[in-house]
């Protein structure tokens, strides 16, 4: 597909996404949960839906209102991996997405739903990372590059064309967005340990509370 071609086709793809987005939202269907228990947590926290990085019944959960197209999240990736790795499988990570940066955070969030259908979530999830100054630079949001780069990690895109708009991800957006607002964020990322706010904000105080979190698992 050429370039005229790839613009074209993701435009389109963007307004029949937004166009399905007000027709379905007092109008959702269930979506499959992917997690096998989930943890009592604060209403509008977790959602049986969302994506998750590590063991599904870790006893420490981080979620992460997160947006594909945000700068700090990219720089925060590593920190979480770092995380889950220290920790083996005591943690897990639950990604809320939070599509702050407009139409092109809301495409590679389709993006990745369909790299979820197609279990290619997470090497897609890095790819777009690597590569977010290219595609989500502020004030030049290139979202005919997202297919791109989401294409040479693996994902199907042919069979994408109809994940991306099937009713469940538009019901996962619908409830994240509403889930947004019920908790109150502002900014991505932002996490939570367990329930708890991470307050103050950095990596050496997500990296402590995230311990403390274990230790206290580890005790009970």
């Amino acid at each position: 597909m050429n370039r005229r071609s790839m613009i074209l086709s993701v435009g389109g793809l963007a307004v029949a996404a937004f166009a399905g987005a007000s027709w379905y939202a007092t109008r959702p269907e269930p979506v499959v949960a992917t997690a096998s228990t989930v943890p009592e947590m604060p209403e509008g926290l977790i959602r049986s839906h969302s994506p998750i990085l590590g063991p599904e019944d870790a006893p420490v959960t981080i979620v992460e209102f997160f947006d594909p197209a945000c700068e700090a999240c990219r720089r925060f990736h590593p920190v979480v991996k770092e995380i889950l790795a220290e920790h083996d499988d005591a943690v897990r990570v639950v990604i809320r997405y939070t599509p702050f940066h407009g139409e092109g955070s809301e495409i590679a969030i389709r993006v990745l739903e369909a790299a979820r259908m197609q279990d290619k979530f997470e090497p897609v999830l890095e790819a777009l990372l690597a590569q977010q100054p290219r595609w989500a630079s502020h004030g030049n949001m290139r979202p005919d590059l997202i297919l791109r780069v989401a294409a040479a990690a693996g994902l199907d895109m042919e069979a994408a064309k109809g994940q991306m708009l099937a009713p469940g991800v538009v019901a996962v957006l619908n409830q994240d967005r509403a889930d947004v607002q019920t908790m109150g964020v502002r900014q991505t990322p932002t996490f939570f340990v367990n329930g708890k706010p991470l307050d103050p904000f950095g990596a050496d105080e997500l990296r402590a509370l995230v311990a403390a979190e274990v230790a206290a698992a580890t005790e009970s």
